[in-house]
């Protein structure tokens, strides 16, 4: 008699599976992509669908030795794979928790986690015209956008450089390959430091510069810039693209580590003569729940609001992500951040709660 019970395929992938919504993760399998970094593939425990955009991040939480840590990592498979959702982690020397992930995760164990957070995505940054800049472990989301695009059959012109150690270094490497024969407007460009170990190599050599950029993008004005790296990075490659005439409203950018923010942006959302943060506590006020608590001097708002028990989402704590933002409706306060929020928003009266502290007492529209 033929077995009646229905097929584990037909379970993980029936269409009512609900929405995967932040809790336990079960590793599926661990990929290694190049001699220090890997990919980790996590399932739900029970059948459930991830709904992410590319470019998002999940933030894990690790019990290792007894403490209690969090790290935030990018989503680096595609959006249109709902069964399971993939982070790709390169071990950091001294580190925390890379090291624990590579030598300690094994398949079939559970991690917590919440999410996804992040605006690092195509739907924030709309544009049929990228140029997409990573370097080392920040290719990540933009990984996860090109592999969308691609499932997608998404026609998009785009620039795609990556910039890596040596060609042993280099991330995803016969992946993006593969993506470009699918789609061709993908052009790569990959610059090494140092081209050990190849001798043939036919790519760029050293770091990215203004002369290799008028090369690979001499249309870089009229692109969207997505940009995602190490800080350094960030910052060279913020400066190469702005001086080469580039809006700063066409420029992204997202840390690949939230444990390494980028050079802090110092600005005021609401810019005020001799204004600085208060001496004294002041009062935060969220106007929709009509919820209040007192501010320290010195304290962010977000770090004032945990500590009274207020809900407001939050992800990075460090200014990058944006998961945070909220409108300010009075009040003043001093900002910085490291790239989450644009100046635009600022002048629209937004700000990130975790990266602000008040100058004197805030109302703001939550």
């Amino acid at each position: 008699m033929l077995a009646t019970a229905p097929h584990p395929v037909s379970v993980a992938l029936a269409p009512d599976r609900p929405v995967w919504g932040g809790g336990t993760l079960v590793c599926r399998a661990i990929v290694e992509e190049t001699h220090d970094v890997k990919t980790f593939v996590f399932a739900a425990p029970s059948p459930a669908r991830f709904s992410f955009l590319p470019g998002q991040f999940l933030t894990f939480a690790f019990d290792i030795v007894g403490r209690s840590v969090e790290r935030c990592y990018t989503i680096s498979s595609p959006s249109t794979v709902d069964a399971t959702l993939s982070i790709t982690v390169k071990r950091v020397p001294n580190g925390v928790v890379s090291p624990w992930l590579h030598d300690r995760l094994r398949v079939g164990d559970r991690l917590r986690a919440r999410g996804p957070d992040g605006q690092f995505t195509p739907v924030e940054h709309r544009s049929d015209r990228y140029l997409f800049l990573s370097g080392g472990s920040g290719i990540t989301p933009l990984a996860s956008i090109t592999r969308t695009f691609a499932d997608l059959g998404e026609d998009c012109d785009i620039l795609f450089v990556h910039a890596a150690r040596a060609p042993r270094d280099i991330i995803f490497r016969d992946d993006l390959a593969r993506l470009a024969r699918r789609l061709p407007r993908l052009r790569l460009s990959t610059i090494v430091e140092d081209p050990v170990g190849e001798p043939g190599w036919a790519g760029f050599v050293g770091r990215l510069d203004r002369d290799k950029l008028a090369v690979i993008a001499p249309d870089l004005a009229s692109r969207m810039v997505m940009c995602c790296g190490p800080a350094p990075f960030m910052a060279a490659a913020r400066r190469l693209v702005l001086a080469a005439g580039l809006s700063g409203d066409l420029y992204a950018e997202e840390s690949f580590d939230f444990g390494d923010a980028p050079n802090p942006i110092a600005l005021d959302a609401a810019p005020a003569s001799g204004a600085g943060t208060a001496s004294k506590i002041t009062q935060i006020r969220f106007a929709k729940s009509q919820r209040s608590f007192p501010c320290d001097p010195g304290m962010t708002i977000l770090e004032a609001a945990r500590r009274a028990g207020v809900p407001l989402p939050f992800a990075c704590s460090k200014g990058i992500c944006g998961t945070c933002k909220s409108r300010k409706i009075s009040g003043t306060v001093e900002m910085t951040h490291g790239g989450g929020i644009r100046p635009r928003e600022i002048d629209q009266g937004l700000i990130l709660p975790c990266c602000s502290r008040p100058c004197d007492d805030v109302v703001l529209d939550r």
